[in-house]
């Protein structure tokens, strides 16, 4: 007992000494400013153990992962074999959705990259209530509190996750040092590439949910460039639809401010 008390306060001792690493960027603070968003933007320079961003009261706070947790709900989807592979087609039930192009059976290849909600909780179904408890708690995710309900706690909770720690859990993912076998990781890291240039490579997955206004959006993902992995993570709050487009050029345009895309 005695000994895992000591292991338990040196990983805290270490975790805070690690999260007290913060650079406040003033550039990334009027790029939100010039948005006319309210929000947080981290970025984890694994190499230098370096967090820097904006607004480092909002990045250790806890939000719902909406469907950024489409990433690990992949992996122990994989990992359990709720799906044999990324290519599997998934049916989406046949209900109308928020949105038209949801209603279509699809892969998880096809339906991450469109942040297709109902086959994703189609495959949450097939995971299983204990399973993915198991998972997430194995993972660290978060709060690692997925309630009694299997197929919504990402979208309204009990999860949730703060940008450090989403920085910190793709980071161990964009290296391989998740504990789940090496294919499955690199899986994952396929399906969520989404642009890449000379000597960089650039991955990432979108998140939009919430019960209540505002409700949360994402923009997370890892840069390697180089040799070297920036995992970065935004979140903020969005009033309305038009909010969501915001996003992904925010988050990209806050990397190219810290010179880490071009």
């Amino acid at each position: 007992m005695a000994k895992r008390l000591i292991a338990g306060l040196l990983m805290l001792f270490a975790w805070h000494a690690q999260a007290a690493d913060w650079e406040e960027s003033r550039a990334v603070g009027e790029l939100f400013k010039a948005a006319g968003l309210t929000g947080t933007f981290v970025l984890y320079d694994v190499s230098q153990q370096q967090l820097i961003g904006h607004d480092r009261s909002r990045a250790e706070k806890r939000f719902i992962p909406a469907s950024t947790f489409k990433i690990p709900n992949t992996l122990i989807g994989l990992s359990t074999g709720a799906v044999e592979n990324v290519d599997e087609v998934l049916p989406y039930g046949g209900k109308p959705q928020r949105f038209k192009f949801w209603e279509k059976d699809m892969s998880l290849r096809d339906a991450i990259k469109i942040s297709n909600v109902p086959v994703y909780q189609e495959l949450a179904r097939r995971i299983g209530l204990e399973r993915m408890r198991e998972q997430v708690a194995t993972l660290g995710y978060g709060n690692k509190e997925i309630g009694n309900v299997v197929d919504n706690f990402w979208l309204v909770g009990p999860l949730k996750i703060s940008a450090i720690e989403q920085v910190r859990f793709l980071a161990r993912l964009a290296q391989d040092e998740l504990p789940f076998p090496s294919v499955i990781q690199h899986s994952v890291r396929e399906i969520v590439l989404v642009d890449q240039g000379e000597n960089w490579t650039l991955y990432a997955k979108s998140g939009w949910g919430g019960d209540t206004m505002p409700e949360i959006g994402w923009w997370v993902g890892w840069v390697q460039k180089e040799g070297r992995i920036y995992a970065f993570a935004l979140n903020a709050d969005l009033w309305q639809a038009a909010d969501a487009d915001k996003r992904a050029p925010l988050a990209r345009a806050s990397l190219k401010a810290l010179g880490i895309l071009p």
